[in-house]
């Protein structure tokens, strides 16, 4: 599993600022589009890794922002996207589509 974590955490380091992903697509990069929900863990303890996980830049299918309950407090996952000009509503990504960053696109 400890191999797996690695994995998600590489991809979601070259997430660039100013975009978000979500579980599935990550998931699906790493061949097992199945398993968004273990992206959902490994995120959920990224945050003490070494280098920095950008974890808030990681969204549920939807662009709304349920891992923020993992972040302390849990405006800071807002938070940082917002300083990464992501405009935030109701706990929402605007223009989701617009900031989507797709691995399986981006990284071929």
């Amino acid at each position: 599993m400890n191999d797996f974590y690695e994995k998600v955490y590489d991809v979601t380091r070259l997430i660039p600022p100013g975009r978000v992903t979500n579980y599935g697509a990550i998931a699906r990069y790493l061949g097992t589009g199945l398993s968004a929900r273990v992206v959902g863990w490994a995120l959920n303890n990224s945050h003490q890794q070494e280098p920095f996980v950008p974890a808030h830049r990681v969204v549920n299918r939807n662009g709304l922002l349920t891992g923020k309950v993992h972040f302390h407090p849990p405006s800071a996952m807002q938070e940082l996207l917002e300083n990464e000009g992501i405009i935030v509503e109701d706990d929402a990504v605007v223009d989701f589509d617009k900031h989507f960053w797709d691995p399986m696109k981006e990284l071929e």
